[in-house]
Formats: structure tokens, C-alpha cells, sequence
């Protein structure tokens, strides 16, 4: 099967119940969970009673995501499965972090949570959307955006697909002139214009927040959503950087797979980095974590393939 990546999802992914059947399936899975519940009291509940507008505000979903997606990997690692190399998409890369040991799994939820509610200021002071464009180039989506005020790409996921962030004034006709070229819109289940100019201030003060935290060298490759290469140098400052800057997901996963990666097990809420892998190249073999039946596929096809 090759070497083996833990890759950890994003906003948007987010659904009502996330969680629920690894809490109530796991000891691992649990005492994660009941750990950081006492760091934000109202986590657990958020996740598997919350309403889809509660999860969509970004100072809920980050916390409820990395809670999520830090107890599925406690449960895959208690039933002996180990990564090569980590990466997340946006807040996932704190997951990642912690994954590779550079923080703890507590510390990272709290940066975590820090990060949503400076991200939540900002959106609240601009507001804006983020649209998954598709069905065009990169090139395209660039020039499109280049042609009105407060359009940035923002995400490159895979061929064919680039998320831009848009002023709330803007989108309409970004959206119409996307549809003329032949291009699509979907519009993503976010509160905000992340990975853009609009997030600056959060970016700044994100990095005044890091400061009072210790990362210690990581344990196993991790790549850089800023780059999309493999951390080097201040981790603290591509991971403030990060808030503001294009996710490079389609560079992060070439450069694992050229370092030797051939599985990836996608751990959070639903299979969307899934998909965008296999697009990415199809030859590779892809797993998501949702439940303990999942699980104990994954270690079936993966630990004993």
C-alpha cells in the first residue's frame, strides 16, 4: 500500500452529529473528546445537537472540527494505525500539528479556538462568501477574478476546482461571468472570505497569539498549506501566514505523493479532501474516517493489505 498520510479536512465539511458514532464506539475517541470538552465547555453538545447555521459560524466550527477530527485520529491510532506524513486543509492543519507532535492535542485546541474567533471578527467587519469554482482553469478563475474589486482565489483543491473569496457586493456578478465562460459556482458553507486579504488582522493578531505557545520539531513530515511543501524554518509563522494565504492543497498533495505517500486516510466530517485527492491522481488509494465499521476497513485494506 505504500507509505501512509493523515490528512485532515477543512471548514465546510462540517454536518449536525459529526462525531457522535466514534464517541459513542471508542475509549480513545472519548477521552479525547471529554478532554477538550472541559477546555469549551458546549463543544460535544455543538457537534451532536448543533443546528447546521450553528456549525456554519466559524467560531463553532473550528472547535467542533478539531475536536472531531482529533478524536478520529486517537481512535485510528488505538486500533494501530500510524502515519508516514500529516497535512490538513485550513484549520485541519492545526490537527496536524498536533498530529505530528509539533503541539499537544489540548494546546492545539486552544489555538484552534483563538484562531475561530479572530477569523469570526474579521468576517463579521467584511462581509464576504467563498465560492468553489468549476469546470475551469486555474489560469481562468485568475483572470475572472483579476476583472472585479474583492475577488481572490484563495484555494487551489484540484484540477479544475479553485475557491475564491468574494465581497458580498461582488460575488453576483463574479458568479455571472464564471457561467459565460462556462464555468460553475457552488456556493461553500462558510461564515466568511478566508485565505484572503480580508483576514489580515486576524492573520496579525493570530501571530501575537502563537507567541505565548512552545512547538517542538516535528515528528513526521508535514506539509505547509502557505507552500505546499514540507515545513521549514518558523512553523509559527507560516501557521499566521496561513490565515491569509491561498490553501495549496493540489502542491501538497503532489509533493507527498512524489515522497513516497500512496494512501491517504482523510479524518474529519465527510470524504471531501477524498474526492479531491482521486482527482488529483487517481492511482493513489484514498479511506475516510467516519465510524468504527470504517476503521476496521482501514485496517483491514491498510495494516494488513
Amino acid at each position: 500500500m505504500g507509505e501512509v498520510a493523515f490528512v485532515f479536512s477543512g471548514q465546510g465539511a462540517q454536518f449536525p452529529g459529526m462525531g457522535k458514532a466514534l464517541y459513542e464506539s471508542s475509549a480513545a475517541a472519548r477521552k479525547v473528546s471529554d478532554a477538550l470538552e472541559q477546555i469549551r465547555p458546549g463543544t460535544l453538545a455543538m457537534c451532536f445537537e448543533g443546528s447546521e447555521e450553528d456549525l456554519k459560524r466559524t467560531e463553532n466550527t473550528q472547535p467542533c472540527m478539531y475536536l472531531t477530527e482529533a478524536a478520529a485520529e486517537a481512535a485510528l491510532r488505538e486500533a494501530g494505525i500510524v502515519p508516514s506524513a500529516v497535512a490538513g486543509f485550513s484549520l485541519g492543519e492545526i490537527v496536524a500539528l498536533s498530529s505530528a507532535g509539533i503541539v499537544g492535542v489540548e494546546d492545539g485546541f486552544r489555538i484552534v479556538s483563538k484562531r475561530a474567533e479572530l477569523m469570526q471578527r474579521e468576517a463579521d467587519r467584511h462581509p464576504a462568501v467563498m465560492d468553489a469554482v468549476l469546470k475551469l482553469s486555474d489560469e481562468d478563475v485568475e483572470r475572472i477574478a483579476a476583472g472585479f474589486q474583492q475577488v481572490y482565489p484563495v484555494n487551489y483543491n484540484s484540477p479544475g476546482q479553485v475557491v475564491v473569496s468574494a465581497a458580498d457586493g461582488s460575488i453576483a456578478a463574479f458568479e455571472e461571468k464564471v457561467k459565460e465562460e462556462g464555468g460553475r459556482t457552488m456556493r461553500l458553507k462558510v461564515s466568511g472570505g478566508f485565505h484572503s486579504p480580508f483576514m489580515h488582522e486576524a492573520a496579525t493578531a493570530f501571530a501575537a497569539e502563537l507567541g505565548s505557545y512552545r512547538f517542538a520539531e516535528p515528528m513526521v513530515a508535514i506539509y505547509s498549506n502557505v507552500t505546499g511543501e514540507r515545513y521549514e524554518g518558523d512553523a509559527k509563522a507560516l501557521l499566521s501566514r496561513q490565515i491569509e494565504s491561498p490553501v495549496r492543497w493540489v502542491s501538497i498533495v503532489r509533493n507527498m505523493i512524489a515522497g513516497g505517500i500512496r494512501t491517504f486516510i482523510e479524518i474529519g466530517p465527510g470524504s471531501t479532501l477524498t474526492g479531491l485527492i482521486k482527482r488529483i491522481d487517481k492511482d493513489v488509494s484514498t479511506y475516510n474516517v467516519s465510524d468504527a465499521e470504517s476503521i476496521a476497513r482501514i485496517v483491514s485494506e491498510v495494516r494488513h493489505g
